[in-house]
């Protein structure tokens, strides 16, 4: 499973500068990422190239995160394809906590990132219905 970093931040002027200050630094590559405003603080999550790494050094620099796993899922980068994803969650009973996603040129198609309760369960679901799932090594070789 991908490893998905989680960082709390205040909703203020320089914070996610702060963020990608402490990872370049720390010789960490920033492959995704999605920000959410939750009124006065932030949601930063971020897939990385070294995941424990990042969580250790943003620590250090007193920021509150943690790491966790999400679901990878490989699409075809065409009209349709997410569509064909997300039909299946209702079907099986399964709900979306959180999801974002991205086209990769490399893979010529689009990975979509999803957290859900029982991911383990959802992964074996989506590969029999024959979606590509990949490892947090192969989300890094992208």
């Amino acid at each position: 499973m991908a490893k998905q970093i989680n960082v709390f931040v205040d909703n203020r002027i320089g914070r996610i500068q702060s963020i990608t200050e402490v990872l370049a630094h720390a010789q960490i590559n920033i492959r995704a990422m999605a920000i959410q405003d939750r009124g006065e603080f932030g949601l930063v999550k971020l897939i990385v190239n070294k995941p424990n790494e990042a969580v250790l050094a943003l620590q250090e620099k007193g920021f509150a995160c943690k790491q966790k796993d999400v679901l990878a899922i490989v699409l075809a980068d065409k009209p349709g394809s997410l569509f064909s994803l997300l039909r299946i969650f209702p079907e099986d009973n399964v709900n979306i906590l959180d999801a974002y996603g991205f086209a990769a040129e490399t893979i010529k198609g689009a990975v979509f990132f999803i957290e859900v309760k029982n991911a383990d369960h959802v992964k074996e679901l989506l590969e029999k219905k024959g979606f590509k799932v990949l490892s947090d090594k192969e989300v890094l070789e992208i």
